[in-house]
């Protein structure tokens, strides 16, 4: 990262230079080339800086549930699958799906994704908390407006080399036949499988493979993400130092809202950072969305320790 800051530079000062003793359009247009990138560098790098977590760099675990809405919150849970996906492409990461129950009308009642890329964690758990989403309705007939809520849940994907220790009288396993849309969709054999931990009663399921087994180990990764992002919360909380992500992790704390009517608008609620681009949002435009909101923890934190 470094050295391609310092690449950027180096091409900046050599066509400054030029500039300034050609004078020539093609090479005003090359130094503003060249000066974007130096910018776009220079936005990386300072990004970094702020991903300097333990977990940051490892693979993220994101879930996504409806909350209050009806069928209207299960579509708007389906729209929140696509922009991540179109976020993740957009990023070259790699995703795969671990988990998705369908909704009985319309969108999904869950699902769960594994991805994969540099700082994925660290770039994405602050999208933890509630997303609401006002529009009118394409299922009421009347036309009204309606108010969606979904919850995005993200933990990190832990080396496995971390030992958490989850014993086995304290689980519970049932294996069920997967879901789907339909027809071919539809697995024929118990292959799903779905694990409950008892003392904390955390579940989690896995449906994505034909492979039983494969499932289980799976639903066993989910289930270790999570309860290692417990034992964190734990930790933090009893340490008073978390200050940037407390309100944004709970249930029930609303960290962005997307307007789609009256008025176009995407809104942070805690970064304050907005965007009227409501299509290119949801089509994944989100690292302005990521950088505030990381911006925004480092000031929180800064605030905190002085």
């Amino acid at each position: 990262m470094y050295d391609a800051l310092s690449q950027a530079k180096s091409n900046v000062d050599e066509w400054l230079e030029l500039a300034q003793e050609d004078q020539g359009q093609d090479a005003f247009e090359a130094l503003a080339e060249n000066l974007n990138e130096l910018q776009k560098r220079l936005d990386e790098t300072e990004l970094a800086t702020l991903l300097n977590g333990p977990d940051d760099n490892s693979p993220a675990i994101l879930e996504i549930h409806p909350g209050a809405g009806g069928v209207d919150a299960q579509d708007w849970a389906e729209m929140l699958l696509r922009m991540y996906l179109r976020w993740v492409e957009s990023r070259g990461f790699q995703v795969a799906e671990l988990d998705r129950l369908y909704g009985d009308e319309a969108g999904i009642k869950s699902v769960t994704l594994q991805i994969a890329g540099p700082y994925a964690y660290g770039l994405l758990k602050g999208e933890a908390g509630i997303h609401r989403l006002i529009r009118i309705s394409p299922f009421d007939a009347s036309g009204r407006r309606h108010t969606a809520f979904a919850s995005v849940d993200v933990y990190p994907d832990i080396d496995t080399n971390i030992e958490i220790d989850v014993k086995d009288e304290d689980l519970r396993i049932d294996v069920f036949r997967a879901s789907g849309p339909g027809g071919q969709h539809v697995n024929r054999t118990n292959s799903a499988v779905r694990i409950t931990h008892l003392p904390t009663n955390i579940v989690v399921q896995c449906q994505n493979e034909k492979s039983q087994l494969k499932n289980k180990i799976f639903a066993m990764k989910v289930l270790k993400a999570r309860l290692y992002e417990r034992e964190l919360k734990e930790l933090e909380a009893s340490k008073k130092a978390d200050y940037s992500t407390k309100d944004a992790i709970a249930f029930g704390s609303q960290i962005r809202t997307y307007t789609l009517q009256p008025y176009r608008l995407v809104k942070d609620h805690r970064s304050s950072f907005e965007d009227s681009g409501v299509d290119a949002v949801l089509d994944g435009r989100l690292d302005e969305f990521l950088r505030a909101t990381l911006l925004h923890a480092h000031s929180e934190r800064k605030a905190g320790n002085g």
